[in-house]
């Protein structure tokens, strides 16, 4: 290492304790700064919580320069501004919401060349008069966040972000670095051409997101099952995603009814109210909110337990930005799917219907739809399931941390049995009826529809009457989705039998069923990762600290997690520290937020460790 390199890498090391209060880079965000400060274009694909944002927030402190985040949301925009500035970092960002002091000061910064970071999105940075500015500021470099936007095989494609392509010819010498928590190696090979990155360093992560435990389960009653899910999580932060504004309202309803504090977050609300309901999450005074999946949330909460999805996304990719929004502080967290093949009918005819999807890419779509079927409806482990999508092969025979892996779901012995009755209930009906039908007659229904169609006289009538109903629906569906049965278009739909069909009816292929457990609120499986998190916390004490950081953050006007995030409080009530030295071997704990807060935080350890109120450490040589 040469003497510039190793003044460098001080110079690394000092910043990430001073602002960040970490004590070094991760492999992966070490390769993604050194090819920020090295000056070289760069593709950086981390998973949510894997600290992408760091890759592009620690350089030109290092460079003393000034670099260009573009950014979507408006509330991610201020989010991490809020946030870098907590810690006494000189950031900004113009966004149609930003009031007139914050553009003034920002644009004092800009002129005296002390902001080092600005935000903006991609829509401004099209307009000619904004991008002359930016050329008398001699930007370092430019930083493209969630750069799947712009491919239309990613799954949020927006027109807006092809403007970009316009930055390498403008600022020629300026690096390019593209961002992302979800691309495929399509979407990846995508935005290099788009963005037209030279030789970019590619850092691709590990799309596993370990500490999430994935449950896939049958959708029945959806109130009841999404209640009794949170109530898994009372206390804690939970988002519910739903397909549309009305499931929003209706699920809300329904939670406030049985005394879940709930508040809907879609499009069709007025903006202030949408606003009141974003900062009461983000504050700690909301713990539930129910949103519309196709608005997004744009929350930046890192202590969220719990995501569950009322209806299925319409993409893995989707699937894995919003469980993404679970466990961003590395701490264990939930995730659950109420599923339904009818989900896919759904997105299918939204998609059909919808403007949206630009310049014929349906297709694509329905191909992201049909991938996002395959994790539900198959009996394999989920973690694999996902990042094998994304091109990453899974090593681990268990994941330890779904459903799967838990056995809360298993294989009936008798799958392929099962198959074939099913199958031949279809053909008995000659292919002419739908879902509803044919449970009616495998199971032996009596009503006057089944006997008026003779449907009571077929050798399929009753044949699995021994199965509850919503059993022998969920195998119906469960076929759907290995195609072996398909269902037509149209208002009424039929089921039909799909390719595969014959050869499990002649014995020549074998069909794998699953009949799902249904775990108690109360008690489900837990993961390492949630065994190993809370180990050796004092949780009396971390409620005592969590107590304090939502005073100090109600006192700053900041999101409590911008004070301390939970990994910080569980760090704290775990060591134990009675000095400043000690504090600052915590997990987050910086200079600034030490100067400005950690005192307060060290009074409430001492006070628990000298009032006799909890069993002392072995040691009391916290600092060490």
């Amino acid at each position: 290492m040469t003497e510039m390199e190793t003044t460098t890498s001080r110079t690394v090391e000092a910043l990430l304790h001073r602002y960040w209060g970490f004590g070094t880079l991760r492999p992966l965000q070490a390769r993604a700064v050194d090819a920020a400060l090295a000056g070289r274009d760069s593709l950086v694909v981390l998973p949510t919580g894997g600290g992408k944002s760091l890759c592009y927030q620690l350089p030109p402190l290092v460079r003393e320069r000034l670099d260009v985040v573009v950014s979507p949301l408006i509330s991610l925009m201020k989010d991490q501004v809020d946030g870098l500035v907590a810690g006494g970092y000189p950031a900004g960002a113009l966004h149609s919401a930003s009031t007139a002091e914050e553009k003034r000061a920002v644009w004092e910064g800009l002129r005296a060349g002390t902001l080092r970071l600005l935000f903006v999105s991609p829509e401004r940075l099209a307009l000619d008069g904004f991008v002359n500015t930016l050329a008398a500021q001699n930007v370092g470099a430019f930083a493209v966040d969630e750069a799947h936007c712009i491919s239309h095989w990613g799954h949020d494609f927006r027109p807006e972000y092809r403007q970009l392509q316009a930055l390498r010819a403008r600022f020629p010498s300026a690096p390019i670095h593209a961002f992302t928590a979800t691309a495929t190696p399509r979407v990846q090979e995508d935005i290099v051409r788009q963005l037209a990155l030279r030789a970019p360093e590619r850092v691709i992560g590990s799309f596993d997101r370990p500490n999430l435990i994935y449950r896939v389960v049958p959708r029945q009653d959806r109130n009841h099952q999404i209640r009794h899910v949170l109530l898994r999580h009372k206390g804690e932060a939970s988002i519910v995603y739903c397909l549309s504004r009305k499931d929003t309202e209706e699920i809300t309803v329904y939670l406030r009814d049985v005394g879940i504090e709930a508040r809907a977050y879609h499009a069709g609300l007025p903006p202030e109210e949408r606003r009141r309901v974003q900062e009461a999450f983000a504050d700690e005074k909301l713990d539930v909110v129910v949103a519309t999946i196709a608005f997004g949330m744009g929350i930046d909460r890192s202590n969220v337990r719990c995501v569950i999805h009322a209806t299925m996304p319409k993409s893995i990719e989707h699937y894995q930005q919003e469980t993404g929004r679970a466990g961003r502080d590395g701490l264990a967290a939930e995730c659950v799917l109420l599923y339904s093949s009818g989900d896919v009918m759904r997105w299918s005819s939204l998609l059909t219907k919808s403007g949206e999807t630009d310049g014929g890419s349906i297709e694509a779509q329905i191909e992201l739809l049909r991938h996002m079927q395959g994790v539900c409806g198959t009996l394999r482990c989920r973690h694999a399931a996902i990042v094998e999508y994304f091109g990453e092969p899974y090593p681990a025979p268990s994941c330890g941390a779904c459903d799967v892996c838990l056995g809360e779901v298993r294989g009936v012995s008798n799958g392929s049995v099962l198959a074939q009755k099913i199958l031949s209930c279809v053909v008995r009906l000659e292919q002419r009826y739908g879902v509803g039908t044919v449970v009616e007659v495998l199971r032996g229904a009596a009503s006057e529809m089944v006997k008026s169609r003779g449907h009571d006289q077929l050798s399929t009538y009753g044949i699995m009457r021994e199965y509850p109903e919503a059993v022998v629906r969920q195998f119906v569906h469960q076929m759907i989705d290995q195609g072996l049965l398909v269902r037509s278009e149209g208002d009424r739909p039929v089921v039909q039998l799909g390719a595969g069909a014959l050869e499990v009816l002649r014995g020549q292929r074998q069909v794998q069923l699953q009949q799902p457990k249904a775990p108690r609120a109360e008690r489900v499986a837990t993961s390492r990762a949630e065994e190993n998190t809370w180990e050796g916390v004092d949780r009396a004490l971390f409620d005592e600290l969590r107590a304090l950081r939502r005073t100090i953050a109600e006192e700053s006007g900041l999101a409590p997690y911008m004070v301390f995030g939970d990994r910080t409080l569980r760090d704290i009530a775990r060591w134990k520290p009675v000095s400043a030295a000690g504090l600052l071997q915590c997990h987050g704990v910086g200079e600034k937020k030490l100067e400005q807060w950690g005192e307060q935080f060290l009074e409430i350890v001492r006070e628990a460790r000298l009032g006799g109120q909890r069993n002392r450490p072995a040691s009391d040589d916290s600092d060490s």
